[in-house]
């Protein structure tokens, strides 16, 4: 529980508000389940906001994932409709430069889409790395706070495992000698040298 106290001087000791009425031997009993309360309540608040921040990424994740999923569905149509309009058509060479600068551009969205996919990735690996399982218990963070209370560690969480396949993917890339987008300071990167796209 993080608590403000002020001290006079270095030897000076102070007690928090809520500790005070528990001084006193015979007060034993009461203060440990004061602090058992207070402690079960402050978990418990955690775990709501863990959960909130799990069914909201959730949310949002489900609603990219069915936007993608309806844009594709128009590209496809679309892609069948042109498909169709070309099928019974004598363009001559017309045509196969049509065919070329639609697939042209469409290659190009796909880049572009991934290369901005990489960028918040790589971003995301940035923050996983400051706020990441100190210990094997996932019970702290490496920014020195409980993993109960530690903001960017839940909020990096639910993406943890995209992530690692995400950096897989990209390793494999540097390992075979193409180009890549893990971030200049990964440590591979680093150490093969090589710049991300």
């Amino acid at each position: 529980m993080v608590q403000p106290f002020r001290f006079a001087s270095p030897t000076d000791q102070v007690v928090c508000a809520f500790c005070t009425r528990h001084f006193g031997g015979d007060k034993a009993e009461k203060r440990d389940a004061d602090h058992v309360a207070m402690w079960s309540e402050l978990y418990g608040e955690a775990v709501e906001e863990h959960g909130r921040f799990v069914a909201e990424a959730t949310a949002a994740r489900r609603a990219a994932d069915a936007e993608i999923a309806e844009l594709r569905a128009r590209v496809a149509e679309l892609s069948g409709s042109i498909a169709d309009s070309f099928e019974g058509s004598d363009l001559g060479g017309a045509r196969g430069l049509v065919e070329t600068e639609v697939i042209r551009r469409a290659e190009r969205k796909i880049e572009l889409s991934q290369r901005l996919n990489d960028r918040i990735m790589a971003a995301l690996w940035r923050i996983e790395c400051l706020h990441r399982d100190a210990d094997t218990t996932g019970t702290s963070c490496t920014c020195g706070k409980s993993t109960a209370v530690c903001a960017e560690w839940k909020a990096v969480e639910p993406q943890r495992r995209a992530l690692r396949d995400w950096e897989a993917r990209n390793l494999a890339l540097l390992r075979g000698g193409d180009r890549h987008a893990l971030p200049e300071e990964h440590p591979d990167a680093r150490r093969a040298g090589t710049s991300s796209r």
